[in-house]
C-alpha cells in the first residue's frame, strides 16, 4: 500500500523517452524540449468511491484555491438526466462538503441548463434541497436580470457577435467546476471541462452555437476565454463513450481526475475514451487535432502538447493506468 502523502508521477516526457530508448540522442532532445516547456499536472485517482476519491483527487494536487474564498461552484446540469448525463449528486455533495474543509468562506453554485429550463432541472435534481441542507448558495443564470449579463467580443473569434456571460462568473475569484466524462451526439464530439463553459453563456446565444456546425467546436473553446477554473473535478466513475450528452452508450471507468488545466484535463479524458473504446469521432481523430483541443491551444488556455501533461496518482493501480492513458496521449 502506498502513503497518500507519497504520491506517484507519471510524466508524459519520461514515457516518450523510454519510447525512444535506442536513440540516446533523439531522446536527449525530447527530454531537453519538454523540460523547457510548461507542465500542467492532473491527478488520477482510480476508484469507483466517490468519497475517498475525490478527497485524494484533490489532496495530490497540493493546491488549496478555496481557502477564504467565495467559492461559485459550477456543476453539469444541461438537463436532469442521470449521471453521466448530468453531475452526480453524491459528487456534488462530496465536493461541497471538501470545498468546505479546505476553508471556503462561502460557496455558490451557478449553472444554466439547456433546452429544458433550468428551474425545473434544479428541482427534478433535488437540487434545492441539497442547497438548504449544506448552506450553499444558488443562482440559477436564467432567471439574472438583463444587468446579469456581460456581452463578450473576443477578437479573431468565431462567433459573429460575441456572447452574453453570467456576471457572476467574471466576477468571482474563485470559480471550481466538475463535469462528466461523455461524449457529444450534437456536434461538440465530446464534453467535459472546455464545454462545460456553455452553460456560463446565455440561452440566446444557443441557437448561433448549434447552427455552426463546421465552427461549434471552436466556439465552445473561444467561450472558455473569459475566466480561469481555480479547479476541475471530472467524475469518470461511469462515461458515455457514445451518444450523449443526455443519454448514451455506457461503460466504466472508475477513475476520478483533478487539475487546474482543462486541456490536460479534456485530454486525459479523451485518452480514457479511447482506451475504453468509443465511436469514430473519438477514436478516428488524435486527440489534440480535436477542434475543441486545438482551438483551446491557439488560445494559450493551457498546455500545447501531451508531453507537458504530468499525471500523479497515489496507487499502484492508478500509476499502472496512467501509463497507459500517457502512451495513448502520445500517440494521438
Amino acid at each position: 500500500m502506498i502513503n497518500r502523502r507519497e504520491f506517484m508521477v507519471v510524466a508524459a516526457g519520461s514515457v516518450l523517452s523510454a519510447m525512444s530508448k535506442g536513440s540516446e540522442d533523439i531522446s536527449a532532445q525530447i527530454m531537453k524540449t519538454v523540460s523547457k516547456s510548461k507542465r500542467s499536472t492532473v491527478s488520477l485517482i482510480k476508484t469507483s468511491d466517490r468519497d475517498s476519491g475525490i478527497r485524494r483527487a484533490i489532496d495530490i494536487l497540493r493546491i488549496n484555491p478555496a481557502k477564504g474564498k467565495d467559492v461559485l461552484l459550477k456543476p453539469n446540469f444541461n438537463t436532469a438526466d442521470p449521471f453521466p448525463g448530468s453531475t452526480h449528486n453524491d459528487t456534488l455533495i462530496n465536493l461541497i462538503l471538501h470545498i468546505k474543509k479546505m476553508g471556503a468562506k462561502s460557496i455558490t453554485i451557478g449553472e444554466r441548463s439547456g433546452p429544458p429550463e433550468t428551474s425545473k432541472v434544479l428541482k427534478e435534481k433535488g437540487i434545492y434541497d441539497i442547497c438548504r441542507i449544506f448552506d450553499v448558495g444558488l443562482i440559477n443564470f436564467e432567471e439574472l436580470p438583463s444587468p446579469g449579463w456581460i456581452k463578450i467580443k473576443p477578437e479573431q473569434s468565431h462567433w459573429k457577435n460575441g456572447f452574453y456571460v453570467a456576471k457572476p462568473v467574471l466576477d468571482s475569484k474563485c470559480i471550481i467546476t466538475t463535469c462528466c466524462l461523455k461524449t457529444h451526439g450534437f456536434g461538440g464530439v465530446f464534453t467535459m471541462s472546455l464545454k462545460l463553459s456553455v452553460g456560463i453563456t446565455h440561452k440566446k446565444n444557443m441557437t448561433e452555437l448549434h447552427t455552426s456546425p463546421l465552427s461549434m467546436r471552436k466556439m465552445i473553446a473561444e467561450i472558455n476565454q473569459v475566466y480561469n477554473p481555480s479547479l476541475i473535478l471530472l467524475d469518470g466513475i461511469e462515461a458515455f463513450v457514445d451518444g450523449g450528452p443526455m443519454t448514451g452508450n455506457r461503460k466504466r471507468a472508475d477513475v476520478i481526475l483533478a487539475s487546474t488545466d482543462r486541456i490536460a484535463l479534456d485530454a486525459v479524458g479523451l485518452a480514457i475514451l479511447k482506451d475504453l473504446g468509443s465511436n469514430r469521432a473519438i477514436m478516428g481523430k488524435g486527440i489534440f487535432e480535436q477542434e475543441q483541443i486545438a482551438r483551446a491551444v491557439e488560445l494559450g488556455l493551457g498546455i500545447a502538447h501531451p508531453s507537458e501533461i504530468e499525471i500523479v496518482t497515489d496507487s499502484l493501480d492508478g500509476r499502472s493506468y496512467a501509463q497507459k492513458l500517457v502512451e495513448i496521449l502520445l500517440k494521438g
